[in-house]
């Protein structure tokens, strides 16, 4: 490959200049393929009018983590909410810098995109519906996203807030459980980007710079220890709220589950490897849509 048409990345590949791989792996692409999804869970989250949601708020776990993170480097309250979804494209914006790619965006590269990344989900809905079915379960998709109740109430009332937010649909309620599913819908696009920011773009770069540039492992075992170590507190993160060591209670441990979550890691590990975060994130945000468009058409309210 010639010296004019190597870029600064965090890929595995560089793909011809200017083709449609090359194109949508680029950092300014993924900022303007996901602000519509980073709109859309911000404003779902706040807009939503579930019961649990009138008193608190129900975020992504790692959003979470994301906004106390920054709170502690001292964001103001009032902007908590406006913090992370900046610093999402801030550090994309960093990167495409950092990557000396073309800055040129081609409108009609996105549709493309979003149908790329369905067709991307399919191999872990059908994964996910085999252990399911395997482990005796009634085949229904497997959720990828944590969720963690936040906002006003005090520490010691977010499990009781957890316990409304499970028995928030009741049977036979359709308007309830159409709720249930928005609100499922929108946590699960929020997981799709701030899960990916968390465990993929800033864990496995960090993974790296410890095995590699600290413990002076080979390119390969580092390669191979981020991703592995990265899936396997992807999945883990959804039965442990690791800040306070306190388990899940929304979502208790289930070794098909874990399993699959730390498939669907490296998975999408893989596919930030390859077609880098733009990709990732959108095809882990249509696959918590499609899973959760399968359990409420097919599976009830998902008890």
């Amino acid at each position: 490959m010639q010296e004019r048409n190597k870029y600064i990345t965090s890929q595995l590949l560089n793909y011809t200049q200017d083709s449609y791989l090359e194109r949508t792996s680029r950092p300014i692409y993924a900022v303007i393929f996901l602000l519509p999804f980073i709109i859309f869970y911000e404003l779902g989250t706040i807009l939503i009018n579930t019961d649990v949601l009138n008193q608190s708020q129900v975020r992504v776990v790692a959003f979470v983590w994301l906004q106390n993170f920054l709170e502690y480097l001292g964001t103001g309250s009032k902007l908590a909410w406006a913090a992370p979804p900046l610093t999402v494209v801030v550090i994309l914006i960093a990167l495409q810098l950092a990557s000396r790619k073309r800055w040129w965006c081609n409108p009609d590269d996105i549709l493309p995109m979003a149908v790329e990344c369905i067709l991307l989900t399919m191999p872990l809905i059908v994964l996910s519906l085999l252990l399911n079915t395997a482990g005796g379960g009634d085949a229904r998709p497997y959720d990828s996203s944590a969720m963690q109740v936040q906002a006003e109430l005090p520490h010691c009332l977010t499990r009781a807030a957890d316990d409304r937010l499970s028995e928030a649909v009741e049977p036979g309620n359709g308007t309830a459980q159409s709720k249930s599913m928005l609100a499922d819908i929108v946590t699960g696009i929020g997981a799709g980007i701030y899960e990916e920011l968390v465990f993929r773009l800033i864990l496995i770069c960090a993974l790296m710079v410890l095995f590699q540039d600290v413990l002076r492992f080979d390119r390969t075992n580092a390669i191979i220890l981020a991703v592995l170590i990265s899936a396997a507190l992807f999945s883990a993160h959804h039965h442990i709220h690791f800040v306070d060591g306190q388990l899940n209670q929304r979502d208790p441990f289930n070794w098909m589950e874990f399993a699959f979550r730390t498939i669907a890691g490296i998975y999408f590990a893989v596919l930030f490897a390859f077609r880098g975060f733009g990709v990732t994130a959108g095809t882990h945000a249509f696959y918590d849509i499609i899973a959760t468009i399968i359990n409420g058409l097919f599976f009830g309210s998902g008890n």
